[in-house]
């Protein structure tokens, strides 16, 4: 009977161990999850002044954005700096070929009626949909590339402002559309 109750506080006295060590490892994995998203809070406003934070810009900005057999891209809005080299890759992640649901990635100068300049678009199969007759309205585009394909262009960023980008293909320019911020 001794023996009995020796196991039995034995055995309780392993359970109540091990579970103190399952306790600890759940408290170190939220500390672990609470650090990655405290990284990710933005930080307070700079109080440098414009010069010194255009010492910091990045030569380069990279930019991927993609689209996919939904007529979509993952971004709507990309900011850059005025005379900034631009190096846009464009990842079609969808499988569709080109023919059928082609992208590409087109940026329009100040002014230019998105709509009117798909429109055009249309007729220009040929031209990898980019109107002969309206590439002064478009200061950096991809070529058209389908399913599984990427495509990457370099450019220097324009005058500080808003403009447009859009895909050319077909009916896109409704869905796939966005404003390119130049600060």
């Amino acid at each position: 009977m001794k023996n009995l109750f020796l196991a039995v506080i034995a055995l309780a006295f392993i359970t109540v161990s091990c579970a103190g060590g399952a306790d600890k490892k759940a408290e170190n994995q939220k500390e672990k999850t609470e650090t990655k998203v405290a990284k990710q809070e933005k930080t307070e406003p700079s109080s440098k002044s414009e010069d010194e934070l255009k010492e910091e810009v990045a030569e380069v900005a990279e930019v991927v954005i993609e689209g996919n057999d939904q007529m979509k891209f993952n971004l709507d809005k990309i900011e850059v700096y005025a005379g900034q080299t631009v190096k846009l890759t464009l990842k079609h992640v969808g499988e569709m070929p080109v023919e059928s649901m082609g992208h590409n990635w087109v940026l329009l100068k100040k002014g230019v009626d998105r709509a009117d300049f798909a429109m055009a678009a249309m007729n220009a199969k040929d031209n990898g949909y980019i109107p002969a007759d309206r590439k002064g309205d478009v200061i950096a585009n991809t070529k058209m590339i389908g399913g599984g394909e990427e495509v990457t262009i370099e450019f220097t960023a324009p005058k500080k402002g808003t403009y447009e980008f859009l895909c050319s293909f077909p009916g896109h320019h409704g869905m796939m559309n966005g404003k390119f911020t130049v600060k």
